[in-house]
This record gives C-alpha cells, structure tokens and sequence, in this order.
C-alpha cells in the first residue's frame, strides 16, 4: 500500500483487477509464494519474513462457472519505495482506494472494505 491506496493488477485476458499473487509451489509457504509472485508479476522484490498475515478470504470466483471460489490469503508489509512494473500475465496496474471497487473481481471487492475498515486504504 501507498498514499492509503493498494496495487492492484490487471491480467491481459481479464476484465477485473485482483493482487498480484497466486498458488504456492510444492514446499513453499503462504508468505513465500506472495513474495515470489509480486516479484514475478510487478518486479518488486519483498522479503517474506516482512510479510504479516492480514486476512483471508473466501469468495465467488470471477469469470469462472458458478458456485467457485477463491480462496485469497492477503498479508501486509514489505514495504518498499521500488515502482511496481507489469510483467509476465499482467497487462495493467493501478493503485486503488475503495472507490474503484467495482473495477475488482468479487474477492478484491471484499479485501478492499476490510482495508478500510482497519484504516488503512480510502
């Protein structure tokens, strides 16, 4: 997060924004694989050990047949001043506060007003 805003990206065949993440590899923690894909997906280098468990969240997947979800473990920290840069599957980022929710996929709706409820994003 900076400025009470959160990095959002969007993947080239998507319409909605989600965090850049995704699944953890065979052996490798929760913390690991959410450095590991922020490095992978928008160059910025973060030290899991930094990282903190904020929440978890459980919603519809979007764009996938009804009735699948999408489990989301978010944490915060990790800070650093680097500019994020797409990369890989990630055609576009942004920084977002909760007005730009109905630009997010279903769960990053969610994890947008548990950010404002703890303060932390617009």
């Amino acid at each position: 997060m900076r400025d009470r805003r959160v990095l959002v990206a969007r993947p080239a065949n998507s319409d909605a924004f989600y965090l850049p993440g995704g699944k953890p590899e065979p052996d490798e923690s929760y913390a690991e694989a959410a450095a590991r894909e922020v490095r992978e997906e928008v160059g910025i280098v973060v030290d899991p050990a930094d990282l903190t468990l904020f929440t978890e969240i459980v919603a519809p997947a979007h764009n996938r047949p009804a009735g699948t979800t999408v489990r989301l473990i978010c944490f915060l920290g990790g800070k650093t001043d680097d500019t994020p840069v797409a990369a890989n599957e990630i055609a576009e980022l942004d920084w977002f506060t909760s007005a730009q929710a109905g630009r997010c996929a279903p769960a990053i709706r969610l994890l947008l007003a548990e950010l404002v409820t703890a303060g932390l994003i617009d």
